[in-house]
């Protein structure tokens, strides 16, 4: 399981450089050592929770168009909810 952690962090990070997300704040826990990004394309957002030198036990956090909250469990998650909301804009 922590292998497809690791792989699911990597690739969000691959994507989101390719397609030039911004991070917008970062915000660390000193107790818990957990830093929540936030991070922003055009209208799209979406959070990131991670724990200091555990990329595996990352979690993502986004919303669809119609502001619903979304688990990203893939990268197909993310990109079916940022194409989604992409779409959208006039």
């Amino acid at each position: 399981m922590k292998n497809i952690s690791n792989t699911l962090h990597t690739k969000v990070h691959d994507w989101i450089d390719g397609i030039g997300f911004r991070l917008n704040t970062s915000q660390t826990n000193i107790k818990s050592h957990i830093t929540t990004n936030h991070y922003f394309f055009e209208t799209f957002n979406f959070f990131e929770k991670e724990k200091q030198d555990h990329p595996e036990s990352t979690k993502f956090l986004c919303f669809d168009a119609y502001g619903e909250k979304i688990n990203v469990k893939s990268l197909l998650d993310l990109q079916e909810a940022f194409f989604e909301n992409i779409s959208q804009l006039k």
